[in-house]
């Protein structure tokens, strides 16, 4: 990523300023509104109020974005952008002058981004135009998908997916539609898109000194484009793994944030946050893409890489979905003037292929060690044993889990351990490599991934590839207790920075933390492993069991009254507790003959 801190321009004052000036020098067909540099509005060159036969779209907003918004003006695209100060929602007064300049009979749609002081400022300069006589629509965009659903005002946060909403729009206001219609269509492109970003370092404002809270091998997810603080912290990890979890993210079912499912069709947009290379942002792309397809079983029918929508300087890029269909992909497809927008492909890109046997199989290693043993080793039939009770616990643990679930979520948890469970279950008789400790959790999560939707599933999976690492052993030698207590804590670890979660957020970690720590706490005290699985198991028990008395600060049940929680435990807690007991008794059951 590119080094921070330095700046041609440190001034705040004067920056977006400059920048305006220098923007309409660079492109003709752009100016500035009377009244500049107090009132920082760019419009289109070739429209007035008095002459202009088509509806206005206008966006806006603080800078320290660029090229958004005003880099998307043009025809095609917006009329007007209204520019405030770095991070700062621009003044009604320019609003209003914006909405002036351009809005004749056709009237005037603004496409505000869904932060508290754009939607107050831009809805009181809305009241005021109306007040006298230009016709005016809104639509708010929050395309933000990587904070989980909130009761109250908040709501998502408005980012990289704008720009799509502001081409729909635009292209739809070109080809001539009522100010009904146009808006009609930007509010329906709002609702099918999703963004999360993910952040390499913090951006640096003008006159400041950059931030330090992200050391240099720690990544942040769903951080905003105003350097605000983001979903979890996180430890660098590769390419692969990070996009996986952005796309599982804006994609889930369990948020329902993107009503798009396997099957659908999908624009692509990987953003860059101002400092990430193109070369970067291409091998986002390069990645997300067959994820995209065999992963998810989606067809990609556009592909825009860039930086569409920065934040200054900040190193990272953002990935937005969005589902397609005829008419969002003629509006993206239509010509503009707009200079930032990328240019039109032909159409004649080959249509997505969706293997339909590579989307329903694991992903395989070519390695033929990843294959049923002839011969188990003694870990290897002891682990065998503890997965097959842990995986015949949950099974029978089904209806109670949904029972749990319809009570503080959506009913399905138990429907949802099943199917992973049984999964596992099957590609564990043909084909787990149950001799190497390692892969064989890896192999779980791989099963997981596979069958299990929501939340659950992507936990999980975090789990098992967190724990894999540290079940690596010699040739000569088992798995340690030791390292089996470490992958615990590893995998504890991960779902808490991945999924923000923490002791006392009533989750599963209210299980496993509990279990961590009293395995650890006595194999220090120098206990035998079995019965330090045993107990550690008593206190996952305990630990989900305590649930019940909790206010949930995570997932669905975040949304239950505190009387409806007290009345079940919670469902992912309760599943960890059950299988985890189970594996630790058939290993004390079969420790001795193993």
């Amino acid at each position: 990523m590119a080094s921070q801190g330095k700046k041609l321009i440190n001034d705040p004052k004067d920056v977006v300023t400059e920048y305006i000036e220098g923007l309409v020098e660079t492109y003709p067909g752009l100016q500035h509104l009377d009244g500049f540099p107090e009132v920082k509005v760019v419009l289109r060159a070739d429209v007035s109020s008095e002459t202009y036969d088509k509806v206005a779209v206008i966006c806006g907003g603080g800078s320290g974005h660029e090229p958004a918004q005003a880099g998307y003006v043009g025809e095609g695209m917006l009329t007007a952008a209204i520019c405030g100060d770095v991070f700062v929602s621009p003044p009604v007064d320019s609003i209003l002058a914006g909405i002036r300049a351009v809005t004749g009979p056709m009237g005037c749609l603004l496409i505000v981004t869904n932060y508290t002081g754009d939607r107050l400022n831009f809805g009181l300069a809305a009241e005021q135009a109306k007040a006298e006589g230009y016709k005016v629509e809104t639509v708010i965009v929050g395309d933000d998908c990587a904070l989980p659903p909130r009761r109250g005002i908040i709501g998502r946060r408005g980012l990289a997916g704008t720009i799509l909403v502001n081409k729909v729009a635009g292209a739809a206001a070109a080809a001539g539609l009522s100010l009904t219609e146009v808006a009609a269509e930007a509010k329906h492109a709002s609702e099918v898109i999703g963004t999360m970003g993910v952040a390499l370092s913090v951006c640096t404002l003008p006159g400041l000194v950059t931030s330090d809270r992200l050391g240099p091998e720690k990544i942040e997810l769903g951080l905003g484009i105003h350097g605000e603080p983001g979903a979890a912290v996180a430890d660098l990890q590769p390419v692969d793994v990070i996009i996986s979890h952005m796309l599982q993210q804006i994609l889930s079912t369990e948020t329902g944030y993107v009503p798009i499912t396997r099957g659908n069709g999908v624009i692509l947009m990987v953003n860059g946050l101002g400092a990430t290379p193109v070369m970067e942002l291409m091998i986002a792309a390069g990645k997300a893409v067959p994820k995209l397809q065999l992963e998810h079983g989606l067809a990609v029918d556009r592909v825009y890489t860039g930086s569409f929508m920065t934040s200054l300087d900040m190193g990272g890029f953002s990935i937005t979905i969005m589902k397609s269909d005829e008419s969002i992909l003629r509006r993206l497809d239509a010509p503009t003037k707009a200079p930032y927008w990328p240019v039109a492909v032909d159409g004649s890109r080959p249509p997505a292929k969706i293997p339909i046997a590579m989307t329903l199989s694991r992903s395989t290693k070519s390695d033929e060690s990843l294959c049923r043993p002839l011969k188990l080793t003694q870990q290897g039939n002891l682990l065998e044993m503890a997965v097959e009770a842990a995986l015949n616990a949950i099974t029978g643990l089904t209806d109670s889990l949904n029972e749990w679930d319809a009570k503080v979520g959506d009913g399905d948890c138990g429907s949802i351990m099943y199917k992973g469970a049984t999964a596992v279950l099957d590609d564990m008789k043909k084909h787990y490599p149950l001799n190497d400790a390692a892969e064989t959790i890896s192999e779980i999560g791989s099963s997981i991934r596979r069958v299990m939707g929501g939340t659950s599933g992507i936990l999980y999976v975090i789990m098992c590839k967190a724990a894999s690492p540290h079940l690596k052993a010699n040739r000569q030698a088992d798995v340690t207790a030791k390292q089996w207590a470490e992958a615990l804590e590893a995998a504890i670890t991960a779902v808490s920075k991945y999924g923000g979660a923490s002791a006392g957020y009533r989750t599963l970690l209210d299980a496993l933390i509990p279990a961590s720590q009293v395995l650890k706490e006595r194999l220090d005290a120098g206990d035998d492993p079995v019965t330090a699985f045993v107990l550690s198991s008593e206190a996952a028990v305990a630990g989900a069991e305590s649930t019940v008395h909790m206010q949930a600060q995570a997932g669905r049940s975040s949304y239950v009254s505190e009387d409806v929680l007290a009345t079940a435990p919670d469902p992912g807690a309760m599943a960890v507790a059950s299988w985890y007991r189970a594996a630790a008794l058939a290993v004390k059951d079969n420790y001795k003959v193993a």
